[in-house]
């Protein structure tokens, strides 16, 4: 018999907050968090105000203080949901097993045991899969196994594109449930390319839509070399261009049927999330005259193709493993890298998600987040095996502070109360936030 409710989540290594859009989209309230990185806090707490963040890293958190530190307190969860950091498995690092963030993984299954949810989902990148790595996962499920839950062995990677995502992205889901209840199933896949762009884990099925386009993304947006205050501030007053189905539902423009999300109250007409990159005039001809789906050759940008779909975002590392910049793409018809609202839209956020001031954090929070329509999708399947009817929220939910957007590492740090030695931050050139209403 199905219920009309919101059924309860838990994110764990929220980041800033992509997997935690995609389950609140599909009807779930997600009422607690846990992320060590605070600046990342401090975006998550401004877009889910209602969700209570713990700044602090998974090894340090129990059940009991999740429950406690939120509104969940002794109510039964429905799912715990996860993508622990991936650099220790993806076939772009080094792959070492003593990577300590490898450890993350038993974690999130040990806080899956103390909070006894009806439902879990690990996310992480297909490198877990193969090789030496697998071993890892294959002991996470035998734990969860012995530990009363059901595991869904035949795990699969999904790739963001065929989920209605314009970006190529490949990633690991693992579902499971309590042994009394049924096990989910994988989303079908909802979208396909409109011609075929090399990458892995793509389906192609004639019966499916098209994926939207880089263009179908961004192409609304106005050029920013042409607005003078994006270089000092990330927002600036703007006339939007044509816009597809997709720009129109990220912009709230357009009713969405398959959204159980809450509404959030924003401007509209402002453009956020866009600060300009200052490049000079040698690095802005090589982009020009770089051909769009091919790599620029000195600085290894990929040029994205209006028609095409863009390749994986990736965030770069924080300042403990060297504090290096991911390769930005480039914009398909101007000569410059994309801006992270731009990056934000290839993701499938909405208009109304804000990410931090400057644009290397701005970067990192789009670049390691799971895209919110692929998670949306996952969840659904979550929802339909509690056999929930979901439910859409009425009204509209104000967004946190500001301040919250511009905060320092120091800054952050204070905030929640914790040590900036341990948040593996950088501190970068801040710019004023300050927006009008």
């Amino acid at each position: 018999m199905h219920s009309k409710q919101r059924p309860i989540g838990v994110d764990l290594f929220a980041g800033a907050g992509g997997i935690t859009l995609g389950f609140e989209q599909a009807g779930f309230d997600v009422l607690a968090a846990v992320e060590l990185d605070p600046i990342h806090c401090a975006i998550h707490h401004f877009n889910f105000p209602f969700c209570s963040v713990l700044c602090r890293s998974v090894e340090d958190v129990t059940g009991t203080e999740i429950r406690n530190t939120s509104t969940i307190s002794n109510r039964e969860i429905d799912v715990v949901f996860g993508g622990s950091p991936c650099q220790g498995f993806s076939v772009m690092g080094k792959r070492t097993l003593s990577d300590p963030r490898n450890g993350l993984l038993f974690h999130f299954c040990r806080l899956v045991i103390e909070l006894q949810p009806k439902y879990f989902v690990l996310e992480n990148v297909p490198g877990l899969t193969v090789g030496m790595h697998r071993q890892f996962l294959l002991e996470i499920i035998e734990k969860l196994q012995y530990s009363g839950y059901e595991v869904e062995t035949n795990y699969q990677i999904l790739n963001a594109a065929n989920y209605g995502v314009p970006q190529s992205r490949a990633r690991l889901f693992l579902l499971g449930c309590r042994q009394d209840l049924p096990l989910p199933q994988y989303p079908q896949p909802q979208t396909q390319l409109a011609k075929f762009q090399k990458s892995k884990y793509l389906i192609f099925r004639e019966d499916l839509p098209h994926t939207p386009t880089v263009w179908d993304a961004i192409g609304d947006l106005p050029e920013v070399e042409l607005i003078p205050e994006l270089m000092y501030q990330d927002w600036a007053n703007v006339k939007y261009g044509k816009s597809s189905d997709y720009s129109r539902k990220l912009r709230c423009a357009k009713v969405d049927p398959h959204n159980y999300g809450y509404k959030r109250r924003f401007n509209s007409r402002i453009l956020t999330s866009s600060i300009r990159t200052q490049h000079g005039k040698e690095s802005m001809l090589r982009f020009e005259q770089t051909l769009p789906g091919t790599t620029e050759a000195i600085s290894r940008f990929h040029k994205l193709e209006k028609h095409g779909i863009c390749n994986t975002l990736r965030a770069g590392t924080p300042s403990h493993k060297g504090a290096f910049t991911a390769p930005r793409p480039i914009h398909p018809s101007s000569p410059r890298c994309i801006t992270v609202r731009e990056a934000a839209r290839l993701h499938s956020y909405p208009d109304w998600f804000r990410f931090h001031v400057t644009k290397w954090h701005g970067f990192r929070q789009v670049g390691n987040s799971v895209p919110p329509l692929l998670a949306r999708a996952v969840a659904t399947e979550i929802i339909r095996a509690l056999g929930i009817i979901p439910i859409k929220p009425t009204g509209k939910l104000s967004l946190g502070n500001e301040s919250l957007l511009n905060f320092i590492p120091s800054q952050a740090a204070q905030y929640y109360d914790v040590s900036i030695k341990t948040s593996s931050l950088r501190s970068r050139k801040k710019n004023s936030n300050c927006q009008p209403t």
